[in-house]
């Protein structure tokens, strides 16, 4: 019997590839992900500093020259969470929809991996049978061959 040959062997290889690369582009994305969280945190922490700053100065007297300069540079930093906090949304909805087609792409490689290894069980019943055929041919053949020489 012939080699064992799954015939869509190169659409599975396809697919793993395509499914690799879909891995390693999730990787880069979860990492973006986490460095601007970090980012995010950083700029949440200088505005609280900041404001702790503020407080601690209006306790102690503070011109209004002072108390504008800060209230000017919370609201700049209000402002630079807003796009950290939209920047981190905008890349979670990436990492979103980059997850589902990681899933999708490993059901259609799973798939097509079941139908190899179901191809394969059906190809080693097939060539176990020849073998017992061939077995029990042999087994007649010379149980034939004994009694025809007695």
């Amino acid at each position: 019997m012939k080699q064992f040959r799954f015939s869509l062997e190169t659409v599975l290889d396809y697919k793993q590839k395509a499914m690799d690369s879909l891995q390693i582009e999730y990787g880069l994305l979860l990492s973006k992900v986490h460095q601007q969280e970090e980012v995010l945190e950083k700029a949440r922490q200088r505005y609280r500093k900041t404001n702790e700053e503020f407080r601690e100065r209006k306790l102690h007297g503070l011109t209004i020259a002072g108390a504008i300069s800060y209230e000017v540079g919370l609201s700049v930093l209000e402002q630079e969470i807003r796009k950290e906090e939209e920047s981190l949304h905008a890349l979670k909805l990436q990492e979103t929809e980059l997850h589902a087609k990681l899933i999708e792409s490993k059901i259609d490689t799973s798939s097509l991996e079941l139908l190899r290894d179901k191809k394969f069980q059906n190809y080693q019943q097939a060539v176990q049978k020849m073998d017992e055929q061939l077995i029990d041919e042999l087994f007649a053949f010379s149980r034939d061959n004994a009694t025809s020489f007695s």
